[in-house]
């Protein structure tokens, strides 16, 4: 994606704003879902090394052919660049979370918790029906952490994800994806909300491991 193109996509996710006159528009809607795996740094992972959970996404996906015929639900000033696109996706709220940790105790340590990321961009590398992602995202993370030998937590950080996604489209409105994503974190202290005196005796790093499928269906609105 050029720079060029981040304003359009700033003004597409704000198309109430923008947009001269109310018209309905359908656009495609994916909602993706599936397991997680997560691996936490530090004193964690030497306890118990992988934690479960639920990825979770939901988005309007505006391709090459969406874009093509809704050109009067694109600001004038950007319909020239969004000929360009090959796909345009927005989240329709900051506010529908990223995963779900949902990882009972099996050995001596369980948590639950949900990440949200209010900011994210992806760079697709190549189109369907096999896309090829990277993506990089500002998250904010919740997670009660309980535990036999380590003592009771509440881990509650900003973070930065980085993470790459293979997508792959089997019918129009079904595709599968699996991904990794590393998200780094304000570090903290197990026990406290505090930083910890080394690097390595807290929580910095989440790996997250994901398989989703992903449901798409057209949602008629208003804008």
């Amino acid at each position: 994606m050029r720079p060029t193109l981040l304003p359009l996509l700033f003004a597409l996710s704000l198309w109430p704003a923008v947009t001269p006159a109310a018209q309905k528009v359908t656009v495609p809607v994916d909602v993706g879902v599936g397991p997680a795996v997560f691996v936490f740094s530090g004193p964690i992972a030497d306890d118990q090394l992988l934690h479960t959970g639920l990825k979770l996404s939901v988005d309007a996906v505006l391709d090459k052919e969406w874009l093509r015929k809704n050109q009067r639900a694109i600001p004038a000033r950007y319909r020239k660049q969004a000929k360009q696109m090959e796909e345009v996706r927005i989240s329709p709220s900051i506010f529908i979370p990223d995963s779900f940790i949902i990882s009972p105790k099996y050995r001596d340590t369980g948590m639950y918790g949900v990440t949200f990321k209010p900011l994210g961009l992806g760079l697709p590398l190549s189109s369907s029906p096999v896309r090829f992602k990277l993506g990089v995202g500002l998250v904010l993370t919740y997670a009660y952490i309980f535990s036999d030998t380590l003592p009771d937590t509440h881990f509650l950080r900003p973070g930065a994800s980085l993470g790459a996604d293979l997508e792959f489209q089997l019918a129009k409105s079904f595709l599968v994806s699996v991904g990794w994503e590393s998200t780094f974190y304000v570090p903290q202290e197990l026990g406290g909300l505090g930083l910890p005196d080394s690097l390595g005796d807290g929580i910095f790093h989440v790996g997250q491991a994901y398989l989703q499928l992903h449901f798409r269906f057209p949602y008629t609105t208003t804008l």
